[in-house]
């Protein structure tokens, strides 16, 4: 099996198929991790096919230590080896609340999903890693962690979010810092404004601020195909002399203008 494989954790939508998609494109086979709606996950599933490769639909809540274990050992059993973790899946806050009355449910809630399951996820695949290149079994593994501007961008409402964000930015430096001896190179790949499904509901306001106030220089919603094709150019060993390297793909909203 000459093939290589990516999980891609919240695969089944978003961004998260975006990915997906692009790395199918690209060649890969794919264990597309969901937490519910496992619909979504194998119509994605049924696209890779379609793109000649191989996806298997795995349902597991990353925040949990035993559905981040099946959801390895399940992709081994399936493809038998582990070229490329993408750590994608996350959650807004149910509702936003101000800092100052925001509660502990939603805080533990988006810390468990955003970032304590990407970083124990990272870990566990990593040793995994660190195995399979010892036995020749992959050359070169890579680790992308899929953030956001609110890794930088102050949010009032949604604290919690930023917070969630603001650790996965560290998280990468960690695991790139660890994990270059055994040539393994971890990425951080930082969406702006992107348009799907958890955006819909704030549609109408980044219309006025993206196109008409000029919010990003790039005067356009991102898509999640923007995302995935970030994702393909560090998959494709494309930046082979880069780690914990941060690729904003945000339109330009990092940039500050006069």
């Amino acid at each position: 099996m000459t093939r290589r494989v990516a999980i891609v954790t919240g695969g089944s939508r978003g961004i998260g198929r975006g990915i997906v998609v692009a790395l199918a494109d690209a060649g890969y086979d794919i264990a597309v991790n969901y937490a519910s709606n496992a619909t979504a996950a194998q119509e994605v599933c049924d696209k890779v096919k379609e793109l000649g490769g191989r996806g298997v639909a795995v349902q597991a809540d990353i925040a949990r230590t035993a559905d981040r274990q099946r959801l390895v050992d399940e992709t081994l059993a399936a493809f038998g080896r582990i070229d490329l973790l993408v750590n994608n899946a996350g959650v807004a806050p149910s509702v936003r609340a101000d800092i100052l009355e925001a509660g502990e449910e939603s805080f533990d809630r988006l810390i468990g999903i955003n970032l304590k399951g990407p970083y124990f996820l990272t870990q566990l695949v990593a040793r995994s890693m660190i195995e399979q290149i010892a036995a020749g079994t992959v050359t070169e593994p890579k680790i992308v962690v899929v953030s956001s501007i609110s890794a930088y961008t102050a949010s009032i409402n949604r604290g919690d979010y930023c917070v969630s964000k603001a650790g996965l930015a560290m998280l990468v430096k960690l695991f790139a810092a660890r994990l270059a001896e055994h040539g393994i190179n971890v990425y951080e790949i930082r969406p702006g404004v992107i348009e799907t499904d958890m955006t819909s509901a704030v549609k109408e306001r980044y219309d006025n601020l993206i196109i008409d106030q000029g919010l990003t220089p790039i005067r356009r919603w991102g898509q999640p195909d923007d995302v995935g094709r970030a994702v393909v150019a560090v998959a494709t060993d494309l930046l082979p002399f880069s780690t914990g390297q941060v690729l904003d793909v945000d339109g330009g909203f990092h940039l500050r203008t006069l």
